[in-house]
């Protein structure tokens, strides 16, 4: 970064009568002019992380810290009579979902923080994940233009464009470059479908409603899109340093699959290598085991790509035929090893008519890692304990992390600075650091308690101006934010809220201290039953917020559009974290991350990040309740019969309220759908946990009274969190996966 060019830029920038989007994009584009170039490694190996998503979030701010020259920015801004807080206004590149593409971000930017070379592939969508707004409760789904404020922070390469061919059509994919600041810049290199009307509705929008066969075939198509692209790029690439020497491609070149939507890629690898470079089909097949790492993020059957080869023929018959011949080398494969029908059906990456893409993963990568302890446990006991079996070393745990430079450092200035007087400013730097908390002492206290209401009053301040729901600084703040899905059971945290204020109108909790739980979570356009939940939760926030006798001692918001900024206020602003996942189907989890490093305690079950965030910061100083994955199943076993858990009356009122006329669906039908799906399958075990997650709510309550002793707990957790920094995860994947 010049520096001195930057600076003379800024001072030289004329700031009056301009719009903040003007601001914006001058300033931006002014610190790539200084930025220098991304960074080239040649004659070693480079990694590639090809992703469906990166939800990167708003650029400015974090790359303008990365680039070191946030603060001055500030202070020009401020001597203007501008507050730098306006370019918030500019929403984020909402180009992921949740989980899977934040962590796909966190972990760009660790790798250029640390030096490695890292680089991203994926698609740059016109519009992003869809915009949420409440219409009488209700989730509306609008247009995420977020090209609108310009990209100043992405370069078209228009001499790189390259055409991708399906059966049907052509296309052309041209890469737009963003960089990824740190001790180096990397590239995150996103590609524009472009031609005529059908061909560039494959980058028009992030997961198309994938209900119809049209919608299915699209999803098809984007995934061959960006995964052509980025392999005819590096095959190409290689062949123009090393020629037709690709037995070498693995020594210079890793390529790490994250989840199944970018699978295709390794038909489509061998589809180049046999087809345009000439290599026998076993020869390709061997570069390609040599080339490719997976890493599983779910165990849900719905996440597990598997593709009709209906579909896969109409638009991609070559590959199709590639796919079904590597299944056969597959099944010679199980079968040299010993592995009998069952087992081999088990692995079986072609079978009934259907291409199983989790499968083909496996069955191609060198290495497949989880994404937690419990996890990896779960993929080598169940999901592909076969494979385990027959290929000991393939299977490894990765447990996800969180860049600490966005999630500590910009969304927590004053935290940061509490943590740079205690410990010295090191643990910008090295994030291990953190662990020399644990000796804080009572003035350390005393400070945080200070920053922790700061943060708070600065989210209840945004919380009020965008939602209009105003809650006292006072309140104990819980939040569950986080992608809504019925494993997740925002439904069993609705009931327990119920059940708190409904023992808080009898006079059960009397001396409850004030509360106040916000939820943020958008759902899938099509996922009906998530929907619903969301409309419950606005009617339980609605009569709650509007109850008089509660005005003072309960309150509960549903914020509209969450997403990544949002999420930088929640974090830095929630005293206790709600993480309460059904035991065994949440892979790991990043936002518990994310509240720990702020110090925010866990209220959650012993599933996925959340066992070994209670392993590092003790159980004592986090709330852990519900069945076990043991556990349930032995329910499982033994016959689960939901209703004799509906045996208290404020537990009973509260599910009932879904078909009792308390609350109104608006005449769909569906909140009795849901109940009926409660009472008779109950597949999430909601009712089986609700009982003790109530009790433990109410103890977080009582606890927290105690001022000093709560905020160690939290202190506990912040000290604590510096194995969860992405730092940490990518340093393993480049020891132990990627050897970078």
């Amino acid at each position: 970064m010049d520096k001195t060019l930057f600076s003379d830029g800024l001072n030289g920038l004329d700031t009056k009568n301009k719009d903040a989007v003007t601001l914006y994009n001058e300033i931006s584009l002014l610190a790539m002019k200084c930025a220098g170039d991304i960074s080239e490694t040649k004659g070693r190996r480079n990694a590639y992380y090809l992703s469906m998503e990166f939800l990167i979030g708003r650029s400015f701010y974090n790359n303008l810290m990365e680039l070191g020259v946030l603060e001055e920015t500030d202070k020009f801004l401020s001597g203007k009579g501008l507050d730098i807080r306006m370019f918030e206004e500019i929403e984020d590149a909402a180009l992921g979902n949740g989980g899977l593409g934040r962590l796909a971000a966190c972990f760009l930017d660790s790798a250029a923080g640390l030096g490695l070379p890292l680089h991203g592939y994926g698609i740059r969508y016109k519009y992003g994940l869809f915009k949420q707004a409440f219409k009488n409760g209700f989730q509306e789904e609008l247009p995420d233009d977020w090209q609108r404020f310009g990209d100043p922070w992405s370069i078209r390469r228009e001499d790189e464009k390259r055409l991708i061919e399906f059966a049907d059509m052509k296309v052309y994919a041209v890469p737009y470059d963003m960089p990824v600041f740190g001790k180096r810049i990397n590239r995150l290199r996103l590609f524009q479908a472009e031609g005529d009307g059908e061909a560039q509705k494959i980058s028009e929008y992030l997961y198309p409603a994938d209900d119809t066969k049209e919608g299915k075939i699209l999803r098809l198509r984007q995934e061959y899109f960006f995964s052509a692209a980025a392999l005819g790029e590096l095959t190409e690439h290689f062949f123009k340093q090393y020629g037709k020497r690709f037995e070498k491609f693995p020594e210079y070149n890793v390529i790490q699959l994250n989840d199944t939507h970018p699978v295709i890629c390794t038909a489509e690898f061998i589809r180049l290598l046999t087809v345009k470079y000439k290599f026998s089909f076993s020869s390709a097949l061997d570069i390609a085991k040599r080339t490719f790492n997976y890493t599983n993020h779910t165990i849900l059957p719905e996440a597990l790509e598997c593709w009709d080869e209906e579909y896969m023929r109409a638009v991609l018959p070559e590959i199709a035929d590639i796919i079904i011949r590597i299944s056969v080398y597959a099944d010679r494969e199980f079968q040299s090893l010993g592995c009998d029908k069952e087992q081999a059906k088990e692995m079986a990456i072609y079978k009934g008519g259907k291409f199983y893409m989790a499968n083909l993963a496996v069955y191609i990568a060198g290495k497949v890692n989880g994404v937690a302890e419990l996890h990896t446990e779960i993929l080598k006991n169940d999901l592909f304990k076969t494979v385990n079996r027959f290929y000991p070393e393939k299977l490894q745990n990765k447990t996800n992390g969180i860049t600490h430079r966005r999630w500590l450092e910009l969304c927590n200035k004053e935290l940061s600075e509490l943590l740079d007087r205690t410990l010295n400013n090191n643990w910008r730097g090295d994030i291990s650091r953190l662990n020399e908390l644990n000796g804080f002492n009572g003035e350390t206290a005393d400070a945080f308690i200070e920053v922790k209401q700061t943060k708070k009053r600065q989210l209840l301040n945004y919380i009020k101006d965008r939602e209009g729901v105003e809650i006292p600084e006072n309140f104990l703040v819980f939040a569950q934010v986080k992608r809504l899905h019925e494993y997740k059971r925002q439904l069993m945290t609705a009931f327990a809220v119920l059940e708190v204020y409904y023992g808080v109108k009898s006079g059960k909790y009397h001396d409850l201290p004030p509360c106040a739980f916000i939820f943020g979570a958008k759902s899938a356009p099509s996922y009906r039953r998530a929907k619903t939940i969301i409309k419950f939760i606005n009617e339980i926030a609605a009569k709650i917020n509007s109850d008089v006798q509660c005005a003072e001692r309960l309150k509960v918001v549903f914020v509209q559009n969450y997403n990544v900024s949002y999420a930088e206020k929640i974090v830095a602003g929630t005293d206790v974290s709600l993480q309460v996942s059904t035991a065994g189907l949440e892979a790991s989890g990043t936002g518990n991350m994310k509240f720990m490093m702020n110090g925010a305690v866990t209220c959650g079950t012993m599933d996925g990040a959340n066992i070994e965030i209670v392993e590092r910061a003790g159980k004592e100083n986090n709330y852990i309740f519900g069945a076990t994955v043991e556990e349930l199943a032995r329910l499982k076993a033994e016959g689960y019969s939901p209703s004799e858990y509906l045996d208290n009356p404020e537990r009973c009122k509260a599910v009932e309220s879904l078909i009792d006329g308390t609350f109104s669906d608006g005449g769909t039908g569906n909140f009795k759908e849901l109940y009926e799906s409660l009472i008779n399958e109950d597949n999430y075990f909601v009712l089986y946990d609700l009982e003790s997650y109530v009790k433990t709510i109410i103890q977080v309550c009582t606890d927290c009274k105690d001022k000093k002793t709560f905020a160690a707990k939290q202190l506990a957790n912040v000290a604590n969190s510096a194995f969860f920094s992405s730092d940490r995860t990518i340093k393993q994947y480049a020891q132990d996966i990627w050897k970078i």
